[in-house]
């Protein structure tokens, strides 16, 4: 417990760090990147030469922002290997030779895995750029600001808020039920029961009270979100280019046009 909400302290750490990428405009850095997970989605399953120029541009931004790749891959380990195995049978469904490297013969199974798997990690890569260059705050307003539903805005908000007490609770039931069972591996299977109907009434108990404090500093069904950069001319160029970028990767096989160069 202890650990992942070090995890979430070092998220914040993160987005409030100084770089050129962290001192965009969220609205910019929103737009761009769900502009870029809809071209990544957009690329046919077998289209791998084609999807492989799309990396330059979450690598590129990575550095700019001064957040190393390892940081990305390190956060999402959990979320990493089920991404990858979301194409594991294709290769037995697709049996068809597609291609020919040397004496392998690679079916299309195999090309449409290796498509999806890079899919799915461009895509988580693209999204933690986002969260963490821009305080949640700020990535919350400019949500707002494209107008997406305040229900939906406020839930993700207090979602991301409070996930932190609901753990401290949880460690707090965590380590009173290990004093009554000392040297217990883990909870025992019989008490799973009345340890999540405990956490459900506790819950129920912590949401009343942090709804009251809510009200009485004036909440009125919406959130003042903390004031965002205002879109300027760096914001502006960010946008276009990286655009231009995905428009260029997604109509021009790059890597082709390069392995044909290097053939002839």
């Amino acid at each position: 417990m202890e650990k992942a909400l070090a995890e979430l302290g070092h998220m914040d750490e993160l987005a409030l760090m100084k770089s050129p990428v962290h001192n965009l405009n969220a609205g910019a850095k929103l737009l761009a990147t769900v502009i870029y997970i809809i071209i990544v989605m957009s690329f046919d399953k077998y289209s791998l030469s084609g999807l492989i120029p799309m990396l330059l541009w979450p690598v590129f931004m990575y550095q700019m922002s001064g957040i190393a790749l390892r940081t990305c891959f390190y956060k999402l380990r959990i979320v990493l290997p089920l991404v990858m195995a979301v194409g594991l049978f294709n290769p037995l469904l697709d049996r068809d030779i597609m291609l020919q490297i040397g004496g392998a013969s690679i079916s299309g199974g195999v090309i449409s895995m290796i498509t999806l798997m890079l899919k799915g990690v461009l895509c988580l890569m693209a999204s933690f750029l986002l969260v963490a260059t821009t305080p949640f705050d700020s990535l919350c307003a400019a949500l707002q600001k494209v107008h997406v539903p305040k229900v939906l805005v406020t839930l993700l908000l207090l979602t991301y808020r409070y996930v932190g007490v609901m753990t401290e609770e949880l460690a707090v039931m965590t380590d009173a039920y290990h004093l009554r069972a000392p040297g217990q591996k883990g909870i025992q299977f019989t008490a799973w029961g009345s340890f999540l109907g405990q956490v459900l009434l506790r819950s129920m108990d912590r949401a009343q009270e942090l709804y009251s404090s809510m009200l009485l500093r004036g909440y009125h069904q919406h959130f003042h979100y903390a004031p965002i950069k205002k879109f300027g001319t760096a914001d502006a160029i960010y946008l276009a280019l990286s655009i231009l970028f995905f428009a260029a990767v997604r109509f021009v096989n790059i890597a082709e046009m390069i392995g044909r160069l290097f053939v002839r």
